[in-house]
């Protein structure tokens, strides 16, 4: 994450380039069984620009279940079954891809594709080519489920696998209902698919198979098919490019899904959740509701932290969807037609790529913000849930504000700001899911500049020092080395005046304790010394408790002069019963404000201007071109 003045990415053009040309060489290097994190890849930049998917769970234990694969295909054949519809639907939601769950442990393990290998069910008739093809015209791309699983291989009481027939097909006795066995088979599924589609997206592995691993079908795989993806069920696995979380609950609000989120930008990260509101991951014969207030709010959130939300629908045997999801994306399209700038081509507000301080606001509201991939002074703000006042108030993180207007009427919204804090007056006429206001800024203001400061820090794990809280690389991190209480110090080379402290940590655990094992790595209880001498520190200038929150925090302190400031924690929110978290503190960037920021004069409509060298503009993200659903212009 950026440090001082900025939390946008800190590389210059040039360098991100010579990353990108290095990451391809060694890409191109590694030796079978290499397993190394491709945080930033060119092969990831569709996802990077995506917002969502759309999931599609669909085979032979579609309701009616089939047990013939045969039949299967004639009744979707028959029922009328279209790509075109599909991949429309996506648009209606405003999706950018597509993932397809039909070889799916729980549906069969049905092939839609005509396949030169046995062994259970696959189609004549080329399902898949024909999705690929559709969603190609229209800028949308196909991903592949492919599962690891074969201990549902007998449900419903008939035997989906055919071990005798990829027995023969191998010339060896093989059976696929051991995990060895369906290793092998899936394995060799994976390459026909890559011969069959060099257009597919990629692969949404459902957890690791022995065999794979130690057939080394990852390398392979980026090795065959640069351009594909492999993003992994709810196992943070290294050499894939992304990491899906699938269908978290329990967190308040409900909708926010980014609390039970626990992997750290700039890995990519996904949030997998069913539209219908109760019943099955595929179609059951049921038609539950659809809750459009949690699922808007799952997305908006979703990209208020820069996580790709992969929604689930269940298709029918034509691939149609149940009426209410299929009003419910026709209700989708209009409405994110009026707010889609707000999270289209945006990042997550208040992490790496800076940006207003999402989360927990006053009087009971809740939102998230996002920031302009390309233009840092772009912000909008998500109400999700209004404040049970007429007033909006939330941190500035620095940002001197020149304009606030309502993005759906173009409205002007008064606001002040003073003590670090944003307030919009005035308002009301809330939308029911996701208000949406617009901020014009006109850079940052009173933040000291880094580079005229050193780090220390009283511990620190190897590889991971002090100097990396403030180093402008959201790549490194300080770690504490288990060490509690600790300091953080702050040698500024000269007395100056400071405000507040500024503090990203790092997001690599929950929010909220989820389990006794699964719990927030986040500072709780702290106190800020000042000193002249760096020695003697007297009493704090300021204690308290930080709330275990996602996004940006800050430390508020009295008008103080000062040459040496410490942070020192005295405890963090996980229990001991979480041996992984407990003790852990992980800061990416900490900076020192000087000063509030004020607003800004209203500035007429014209390009950005260059952000000042203390607030480096973020590395733009590539975004796929076009409305999804519809041709790209």
């Amino acid at each position: 994450m950026r440090r001082g003045t900025a939390l946008a990415a800190p590389r210059t053009k040039a360098a991100t380039v010579l990353l990108a040309v290095l990451a391809l060489l060694f890409g191109a290097l590694a030796l079978p069984g290499t397993a190394h994190a491709d945080l930033q890849h060119p092969r990831q930049e569709f996802l990077r620009g995506s917002v969502s998917g759309l999931f599609l769970h669909w085979g032979e234990r579609t309701a009616p279940q089939h047990t013939s694969c045969a039949g299967w295909e004639k009744d979707v054949t028959d029922g009328g079954w279209n790509p075109d519809y599909w991949v429309k639907e996506a648009g209606k939601l405003h999706a950018q891809y597509l993932v397809l769950a039909t070889f799916h442990s729980r549906l069969g393990y049905a092939r839609p594709w005509p396949s030169d290998i046995p062994g259970s069910c696959h189609t004549r008739r080329d399902f898949l080519g024909e999705l690929i093809t559709a969603a190609k015209a229209r800028g949308l791309k196909v991903m592949l489920y492919m599962t690891d699983d074969p201990q549902w291989h007998d449900q419903g009481g008939h035997e989906w696998l055919d071990s005798a027939g990829y027995s023969r097909h191998k010339g060896r006795d093989i059976d696929l209902t051991t995990r060895e066995g369906f290793g092998e088979f899936s394995y060799d599924n994976f390459f026909e698919v890559m011969d069959r589609y060099p257009q597919l997206g990629g692969f949404w592995i459902d957890n690791d198979n022995d065999y794979w691993l130690t057939h080394h079908l990852y390398e392979q795989i980026y090795s065959k098919r640069p351009d594909y993806t492999l993003s992994n069920n709810n196992e943070d696995t290294p050499i894939m490019d992304m990491i899906s979380n699938e269908q978290k609950t329990g967190m308040s609000p409900a909708y926010d899904y980014p609390q039970a989120i626990y992997t750290a930008a700039p890995r990519l990260t996904e949030a997998d959740f069913k539209l219908p509101a109760t019943g099955a991951w595929w179609y059951d014969g049921s038609d539950p509701d659809v809750d459009r207030k949690l699922t808007l709010g799952r997305l908006v959130t979703n990209a208020g932290s820069s996580i790709k939300a992969l929604m689930a629908e269940t298709a029918q045997v034509n691939g149609r969807f149940p009426a209410k999801q299929e009003a419910f994306n026709t209700f989708a399209d209009g409405y994110l037609d009026a707010i889609w700038e707000s999270l289209h081509g945006t990042e997550g507000g208040g992490y790496l790529h800076g940006g207003l301080a999402p989360g927990f606001w006053n009087d009971g509201a809740h939102g998230v913000t996002t920031v302009s991939a390309t233009d840092p002074d772009r912000h909008y703000l998500h109400v999700i849930t209004p404040p049970s006042k007429p007033t909006l108030r939330l941190r500035d993180n620095g940002y001197r504000v020149a304009e606030v207007t309502n993005l759906r009427t173009g409205a002007r919204i008064p606001f002040t700001q003073s003590g670090g804090y944003l307030t919009l007056t005035g308002l009301g006429d809330w939308d029911p899911y996701d208000t949406v206001f617009k901020v014009r800024t006109a850079g940052r203001q009173g933040i000291l500049p880094a580079s005229s400061y050193t780090m220390s820090a009283g511990a620190a794990a190897s590889g991971h020092p002090a100097a990396a809280a403030a180093d402008g690389d959201y790549l490194t991190y300080w770690d504490n080395d288990r060490t509690l209480p600790v300091s953080l110090d702050y040698d500024l080379g000269a007395a100056r005046k400071v405000r507040y402290l500024g503090l990203n940590q790092r997001e690599d655990s929950v929010s909220y304790a989820r389990s006794d094992t699964e719990q927030s790595a986040r500072i709780k209880d702290y106190r800020v010394y000042a000193s002249q001498d760096g020695k003697h520190w007297g009493s704090p200038v300021a204690s308290g408790t930080l709330p275990s929150r996602r996004g940006v925090s800050f430390i508020d302190l009295p008008a103080t002069t000062t040459r040496h400031l410490r942070l020192e924690v005295l405890s963090t929110h996980a229990a001991a019963t979480d041996t992984k978290r407990y003790r852990r503190l992980r800061i990416d960037e900490s900076w020192l404000g000087t000063a509030y920021a004020t607003p800004a004069a209203i500035r007429a409509a014209a390009p950005p201007a260059p952000a000042p060298a203390s607030a480096p503009v973020p590395t733009p993200i590539s975004s796929p071109g076009g409305r999804p659903g519809r041709p790209a212009s």
